[in-house]
């Protein structure tokens, strides 16, 4: 039987997944990936580094598959989407990788948004610029920068450097490509779209286009030498993480949103055309003639990740989430005025708002702080559902991500946006949307989005609870006052963190 490898490298670790061609997971190896943060909002990554940690993953997955490389017919990368991977002239890395969690373009956009700029931004590209868009990066290379704007030879994103190693070819997929540069109506790269960000220089820097599913190179002697794998082994474009965790999920398609409770608070419908609006991107689908309509911030389980390393400090790991699930029961089941808003890294405002902790008494405890953080996530993903409203009917929820495997968040989650929530037990989701791609390359199916598995099978369903829909109503309009209350703060408590 066959395998695939699913690559998918995050924002924090970096994964290598292997299936057979039934979608039975068959090994995973993992390698944690450190961010550097040489300055305020500067979050980067070492792309050797990178690359050093993804062939580790590889040979360990190999290893522990007890199986001959030889058996892999297909490898397809995902992986977090923006941000920026620079190569020069001679296709070595140019510096750190920039990572999706970077703000120091903020003041790039808030210009472009004060010129009235975002109007032709999102007529011209169904999108508007925001402080970790490859648009507004560039921009600020450029004016800071300008020795190594100059030397900018070849412009990509995370996946697309890894797909270079494995290759030794240079190109992007459709999903990847519509990050900034593309024309929302065509699909396609448009020159206009980079000389209204005073980019036009860069034409050259742009990578090829192909579909998620094409055959884009071969392992190469050198990276087989590195990871174990078979040189000559086919490699496909892959796709962008946010669309390979729906398409694992058996999303990707009409009728439904796709939430990613991840990193980054993922809410994404597919459309057969394109609808432009401020509050979301509308990027390219899969396939020509889709549009995936995506509203996302920073501001989903990175905040429960701070909470863990905030609260739980010297606490054993073994059967931590456990007892952190069984406290959640306990407090959703009581009142509660605390309030969390996950803006910790970034918000659905921009990068000026700034997190926190409202209606705390000395009675509450650890408990109702955790309650209050995934509640506050919850609340942000409602925040982005709601908007995506503008785009289409849906009355389904598809959700993904570590916190989605626990039964009161899902169940949370119906509560508050009052959808029917379908939990995958897909547990690597975008590893298997990257493997549905080198599958369909590799001739094992016609499209990515033949899914071999019995997906009602893997799914588990919440349904609203028509009484909590109605108090999470309360606690939802009261969440959105709070954070209204505190947006004239927001500037001041910036200045706060920038004083001596």
């Amino acid at each position: 039987m066959p395998l695939l490898l699913g690559i998918d490298s995050g924002l924090t670790v970096t994964k290598a997944v292997l299936f057979d061609e039934t979608g039975q997971e068959v090994a995973v190896a993992r390698r944690r990936l450190p961010q550097s943060i040489p300055e305020a909002h500067h979050v980067e990554r070492d792309m050797v580094g990178l690359w050093s940690a993804t062939c580790d993953a590889i040979a360990e997955a190999l290893d522990a598959c007890g199986r001959p490389a030889s058996d892999v017919i297909g490898i397809a990368a995902t992986a977090h989407g923006d941000g920026l991977y620079l190569l020069d002239r001679s296709a070595q890395p140019l510096g750190p990788g920039i990572l999706s969690l970077d703000s120091r373009a903020q003041g790039v956009v808030d210009r472009w948004q004060a010129d009235g700029l975002f109007h032709d931004a999102l007529d011209l590209t169904g999108q508007v610029p925001h402080a970790s868009a490859p648009s507004a990066i560039l921009a600020h290379i450029r004016d800071t920068d300008p020795d190594r704007f100059a030397a900018i030879g070849h412009v990509l994103s995370c996946k697309d450097w890894l797909r270079t190693c494995l290759t030794g070819t240079i190109g992007t997929d459709r999903t990847e490509a519509s990050t900034a540069f593309t024309d929302v109506e065509t699909q396609n790269y448009t020159q206009a779209a980079l000389a209204l960000y005073g980019l036009a220089e860069l034409t050259h820097a742009l990578p090829a286009m192909a579909d998620s599913d094409a055959f884009v190179g071969h392992v190469t002697k050198a990276a087989a030498a590195r990871t174990g794998l078979v040189a000559g082994t086919p490699v496909m474009a892959g796709l962008h993480d946010v669309t390979a965790s729906g398409l694992g999920i058996g999303g990707q398609r009409a009728g439904a949103v796709d939430v990613v409770a991840g990193t980054y608070s993922i809410n994404e419908m597919v459309t057969d055309a394109p609808t432009r609006g401020a509050a979301w991107f509308c990027r390219n689908g899969i396939r020509a003639g889709q549009w995936n309509a995506m509203s996302i911030s920073p501001t989903s389980t990175t905040n429960y990740d701070w909470f863990i390393g905030t609260f739980c400090q010297g606490e054993p790991s073994p059967g931590l989430h456990d007892r952190l699930a069984k406290d959640l029961s306990r407090a959703l089941d009581r009142p509660s005025s605390v309030l969390f808003h996950p803006y910790l890294f970034g918000s659905p405002f921009g990068a000026g708002a700034s997190g926190s902790l409202t209606g705390l008494q000395g009675w509450h405890d650890r408990s109702d702080v955790l309650r209050a953080v995934l509640e506050g996530i919850a609340f942000t993903h409602r925040h982005h559902i709601d908007a995506l409203r503008g785009v289409g009917p849906f009355d389904l929820m598809r959700l993904t991500g570590g916190v989605s495997r626990n039964p009161r968040f899902a169940q949370l989650m119906a509560d508050v946006t009052g959808l029917r929530v379908v939990v995958s037990a897909t547990g690597e989701a975008a590893a298997w949307g990257a493997a549905l791609c080198a599958g369909s390359g590799a001739g094992l199916w016609s499209t990515p989005f033949d899914d071999p598995r019995d997906l009602p099978a893997l799914s588990r369903a919440f349904e609203p609870d028509p009484s909590r829909v109605a108090r999470n109503e309360y606690r939802y309009a009261t969440f959105c006052g709070v954070a209204d209350a505190l947006a004239p703060i927001w500037p001041d408590l910036q200045r706060l963190g920038a004083a001596p």
